[in-house]
């Protein structure tokens, strides 16, 4: 039977600090590709502190600020009128 996004997401979410420590693992093996050391750098930086803002630049050079923020979808069980758990 297949998983729902709300078990995918758990599942996903037990492997949590494996994946830290094999992301921070990779960032300090100085054999590793500097590719892979800088990825593993950037994935644990988002993760930690979220994406940096950008900056959008238009044709009067005037700079906008734009900050990326996950989509969350919600379901509101109509009855309670409570949320229920991120999908």
């Amino acid at each position: 039977m297949a998983k729902t996004p709300l078990e995918i997401k758990s599942l996903a979410r037990a492997h949590t600090e494996s994946a830290l420590n094999v992301l921070a693992g990779v960032m300090n093996e100085p054999e590793a590709p500097h590719a892979a050391r800088v990825s593993a750098a950037t994935a644990l930086l988002d993760r930690g502190w979220g994406k940096p803002a950008q900056s959008i630049r238009n044709d009067d050079d005037e700079t906008f600020k734009v900050e990326l923020r996950p989509l969350v979808r919600q379901i509101v069980d109509p009855k309670s009128g409570s949320d229920s758990e991120d999908i």
